[in-house]
């Protein structure tokens, strides 16, 4: 089947990783505690996302209502937003990525950006580098209901692309991407730019693995000849 459309992540794989996520997850941490979270429910080695899932579990089963956990969500998200902005404005555009846009975009093929960052981050890091001129569609975690490793979030990417699993790859530098890719049967590229190692990258799923985004032109290019 022949590669019609690219699905990037964002931070770690078209710019660099700078998001200080453990001083967000700490700082999530205590707020969760302070409203009356248990701390051994919470580790500073998984996402907010996955925090707040355990919160609105508790929370429910403590008969609390669905109102004051949505409050919670929205000050835990205040926190990831200050974070993210505070990293959007520092970040630099991986090297060679600009190039790889430019190849991919001569090549007909359609292209989406999929991200745990919202909307706000998101847009200033591709207004600041002009690159939303390259993208058919934007998924931040706004646009879901849940994000990525949940396929629900590639889910969406494809369906905005309107292109079939097997007619896409996914780019980008965490577990959370090839494993969302392989629940989809996706190709997973995983790239060494940002968050993870190799090692986790293969142990995740990743079909290939690339030294950086600018290498996905002659991915592409490769795939195709052998379909």
């Amino acid at each position: 089947m022949t590669i019609k459309a690219v699905i990037f992540d964002l931070d770690g794989t078209l710019v660099d990783f700078n998001i200080d996520y453990k001083a967000a997850r700490a700082e999530a941490i205590r707020l969760l505690t302070k409203k009356g979270l248990p701390s051994s429910l919470l580790s500073i080695n998984e996402s907010v996302f996955d925090m707040l899932k355990k919160a609105k579990k508790h929370m429910k089963k403590n008969g609390k209502e669905e109102k004051e956990f949505l409050k919670l969500k929205e000050n835990v998200i205040s926190i990831v937003e200050h974070y993210e902005s505070e990293a959007a404005r520092k970040t630099n555009m991986v090297p060679g990525v600009l190039e790889a846009l430019k190849i991919l975009k001569k090549m007909k093929l359609k292209m989406a950006i999929f991200t745990t960052n919202g909307e706000k981050s998101t847009s200033h890091i591709l207004t600041r580098f002009n690159l939303r001129r390259f993208f058919d569609a934007i998924i931040t975690r706004e646009s879901v209901s849940a994000v990525k490793p949940d396929p629900a979030h590639l889910d969406a990417a494809l369906r905005a692309l309107n292109v079939r699993p097997e007619e896409a790859i996914v780019v980008g530098d965490s577990a959370r991407d090839m494993k969302c890719a392989r629940k989809l049967n996706v190709v997973a590229v995983g790239v060494a730019t940002g968050f993870s190692s190799i090692e986790t990258l293969t142990n995740a799923g990743a079909d290939y693995l690339a030294s950086s985004s600018a290498d996905i032109p002659n991915l592409v290019r490769q795939l195709n000849r052998q379909s």
